[in-house]
């Protein structure tokens, strides 16, 4: 039992010791982002045209399906907002980070919820 947590241990520190510091960095800002503490401008437009489609602004956080784009937002008043966007050969799309964010480049960030282990159970 020893060895075995032994060589995890060594594994993890030669996978983590071959990342840069700007891995670290991106890895944590994509981690506070997925949070809700990054605020973000996701931009969509047009390629052909030039023009904007859709501008989203404020606490994003964004998952790519290929194909379809899911940006889910966090209101001012708590609640939450998600929209799906298609993208296709000539609607593309762009984010920035509008304000900087401290986080390491040294320590990944580890975010541990208990409270997602029980569902909340809707019954009908």
């Amino acid at each position: 039992m020893k060895k075995t947590m032994l060589i995890i241990l060594v594994l993890a520190a030669v996978v983590f010791a071959s990342c840069s510091d700007a891995d670290v960095a991106s890895a944590n800002l994509s981690r506070a982002a997925d949070q809700f503490e990054v605020f973000r401008r996701a931009v969509f437009y047009n390629g052909i045209t030039g023009e904007y489609i859709l501008t989203i602004e404020g606490f994003l956080s964004i998952l790519d399906e290929g194909g379809q784009l899911e940006v889910t937002v966090k209101a001012d008043d708590g609640t939450f907002l998600k929209h799906f966007l298609g993208l296709s050969d000539n609607v593309t799309y762009f984010v920035e980070q509008i304000e900087g964010r401290p986080v390491s480049e040294q320590r990944y960030r580890v975010v541990f919820k208990p409270s997602v282990i029980v569902p909340d159970i809707d019954l009908e």
